[in-house]
C-alpha cells in the first residue's frame, strides 16, 4: 500500500509541478518573434533614413523570424537594458552585441557566438590622440553597462583616473561628446568607428583597445534550454547558409570574422 501511495504522489507532482519555459512553442504560436536591438550601435544596430530599424542584428532578427515562420517585432533597447528585457519576458531574445560573459550568464542563457568584435577609440581630431598610451590624462567615455566601460575602468583605476570617466546611456551621446569636444576619446566597437569617423568631420579613429576579442551571443532565458538549443542551430545554419558573411559583407565590409575559438568545438 505505501509503495502504491508512493506511485500515485510522486505522479501527482509531475502533472502538477511548476511548468518550464517553452520560447520556441510560445513564439510559433503568438505568430511573432520579439527581438531586443540596440539601435544606436551603427551599423550593427540603427534607424535608417526613414527612422526605420536597421543593420546587421535586426536583419538578423528578421532571418529568424523567418525561420519560424512568424513576424518579427524589433524592441529598441538601450545597452542597460538588454538582460532585464529577457529577465522580465518582454522580449525572446537580445540581439545587441551581447558578451558571453560568465557574470552575466548566471541571469541569462547564451547561445553560441554570432558575431565577434573589438574595441577600438574614436577620438576628437584636437585631442592629440594617437596611441594607447596618450589616453592617460584624457576625458575617455562610453555606454554604461558595456563591456567597453567595465574593461576601461580597470585601466583607469590602475592609473587612478577614474574621475576622468565619463558615462553616457547610449553610444550616440558619447558619439556626440566627443564630437563636441566634451570628451577626449569615446570607446566602442570596430564596426563603429568607419560610420562614425563619416557622419563627424571632429571625429577620427582612434587606437584599439588592449582588452581580449569580444565574443557575442543571442540572448535568451537562461532556463529555456530547448529555446537556446535552437538558437544554436541557427546561428550554424547562417554560417553555413552564407547568410552571416553576406550580412558581414553588407554592413560592416571586408571578410566576416570566424566564429570559432581555436581548441574549441562550436
Amino acid at each position: 500500500m505505501f509503495k502504491k501511495l508512493a506511485a500515485i504522489a510522486a505522479l501527482a507532482a509531475l502533472t502538477t509541478g511548476p511548468s518550464f519555459a517553452d520560447t520556441l512553442d510560445d513564439v510559433v504560436d503568438r505568430g511573432v518573434l520579439r527581438c531586443g536591438v540596440v539601435l544606436d550601435f551603427p551599423p550593427i544596430g540603427y534607424r535608417d533614413a526613414n527612422n526605420e530599424p536597421a543593420g546587421f542584428d535586426v536583419d538578423y532578427c528578421h532571418d529568424l523570424a523567418a525561420a519560424l515562420e512568424v513576424e518579427a517585432e524589433i524592441l529598441p533597447v538601450t545597452w542597460a537594458e538588454r538582460l532585464p528585457i529577457i529577465v522580465t519576458g518582454r522580449a525572446d531574445v537580445v540581439f545587441g552585441a551581447t558578451s558571453d560573459s560568465l557574470a552575466r550568464a548566471r541571469t541569462v542563457g547564451f547561445s553560441i557566438p554570432y558575431a565577434i568584435y573589438f574595441a577600438q577609440g574614436v577620438v576628437n581630431k584636437d585631442s592629440g590622440i594617437k596611441s594607447f598610451e596618450d589616453i592617460r590624462g584624457k576625458r575617455v567615455a562610453a555606454a554604461i553597462g558595456t563591456v567597453p566601460e567595465q574593461e576601461w575602468l580597470k585601466i583607469a583605476a590602475e592609473w587612478g583616473e577614474e574621475g576622468n570617466y565619463q558615462g553616457y546611456q547610449s553610444e550616440n551621446e558619447v558619439f556626440l561628446a566627443v564630437a563636441q569636444g566634451k570628451a577626449d576619446i569615446g570607446i566602442t566597437t570596430n564596426t563603429a568607428v568607419l560610420p562614425i569617423t563619416q557622419q563627424y568631420d571632429t571625429i577620427e579613429a582612434g587606437p584599439r583597445m588592449p582588452w581580449t576579442t569580444d565574443y557575442t551571443s543571442i540572448v535568451g532565458k537562461r532556463e529555456d534550454v530547448t529555446w537556446l538549443n535552437y538558437l544554436n542551430l541557427f546561428v550554424t545554419h547562417q554560417v553555413r547558409s552564407g547568410r552571416y558573411a553576406e550580412l558581414w559583407g553588407k554592413y560592416v565590409g571586408g571578410e566576416a570574422p570566424e566564429l570559432r575559438i581555436p581548441g574549441v568545438m562550436y
